[in-house]
């Protein structure tokens, strides 16, 4: 028998999922995502990739839930989507970056309960933002797992793991697009193991190695010049494509969106070089050599194109620390 899949996810890495799932033929009969937001410059209502890509495919219902919490904020949405999803009759449901938490009632009410595709090597980077703090924090792989949900905060059986090495210099923005790829070939391979075989057998997380993945928060987009360059470019690397990694030059914010760590000496903050090679600035240990740079209401721009516009001289200092909070 095929599988009803109902499906939960928000942005394009989960779009990337669903896309896969339904080119491998599987019914899709729901599809949960987050409300339409304001987004772009005139703040209008925008759908969500996976939004959109079920609108265009005829896929659905599309449900907008603010909470499936029935004793949460916002009953009325959790009532009107469960009601929904229990008339859909799923047999398995995928969750990708939904960014709603699912309920007891909800995990339970497929029979093969919700399957989950992380972005990280469980029982690694647990939350909100794996791609980004396996970045900044120079580990050496990536990876997907793939769960079956429990109530915890990524805490499931594991189904399925793959893993990519993550190069210096690859962005946030590039290890997304990898994984999203490798995440819904996984669970289109999982999908098609569970129905030909009925099951699906999961691992326990093991109890060491645990690490929680915060939210990014644009107060940390402004970098302290005082701590060791290859740090900081990690941080250049993990904050592309948000928030942008940040320097002052008096007062202007200028973001900084590919570096290296490299040879150099220099009160933190100094301008060393500013050429064609890269705009070279002055850590704590060592210096960043910037090479694409963008300016308030600017292009991203390679060093040299950004220089011609924004001079900045050997000698030349940048702020070392960000603004303190306000109160």
């Amino acid at each position: 028998m095929t599988l009803r899949v109902a499906f939960a996810g928000t942005p394009e890495f989960a779009r990337a999922a669903l896309a896969a799932i339904h080119a491998a033929g599987f019914p899709i009969v729901a599809v949960l995502t987050q409300p339409d937001r304001p987004a772009g410059r005139g703040m209008q209502l925008q759908a969500s990739p996976v939004k959109q890509y079920a609108a265009q495919h005829g896929l659905g219902p599309i449900l907008q839930p603010r909470s499936l919490r029935l004793q949460g904020k916002y009953p009325e949405d959790a009532a009107t989507a469960m009601d929904a999803l229990r008339a859909a009759a799923p047999d398995v449901m995928v969750v990708a970056a939904y960014g709603l938490l699912l309920p007891l009632d909800t995990l339970q009410l497929p029979r093969h309960g919700c399957l989950n595709i992380h972005a990280s090597l469980l029982p690694r980077w647990r939350g909100a933002a794996p791609i980004h703090r396996a970045i900044e924090a120079g580990d050496a792989e990536s990876g997907i797992t793939l769960m079956q949900m429990d109530e915890g905060l990524d805490t499931g059986a594991m189904l399925a793991r793959g893993a990519v090495p993550i190069a210096p210099g690859v962005t946030t923005a590039v290890l997304h697009d990898t994984l999203a790829v490798l995440g819904a070939e996984m669970i289109v391979s999982a999908l098609r193991k569970l129905e030909s075989e009925g099951v699906l057998t999961g691992t326990p997380q093991p109890e060491d190695g645990v690490t929680y993945a915060a939210k990014i928060g644009k107060d940390e987009a402004r970098l302290d010049l005082r701590r060791p360059a290859a740090i900081l470019a990690r941080q250049i690397w993990a904050f592309n494509p948000f928030p942008g990694a940040v320097v002052e030059f008096d007062g202007v914010a200028v973001k900084l969106w590919q570096g290296e760590a490299v040879a150099g000496k220099g009160a933190p903050g100094t301008v060393l070089q500013a050429d064609a090679q890269g705009l070279v600035i002055a850590c704590g240990e060592g210096a960043l050599r910037v090479t694409e740079l963008q300016k308030p209401g600017g292009k991203r721009l390679p060093a040299q194109a950004f220089l011609q516009g924004m001079p900045l001289q050997p000698g030349r200092m940048a702020g070392l620390m960000p603004p303190a909070p306000a109160a």
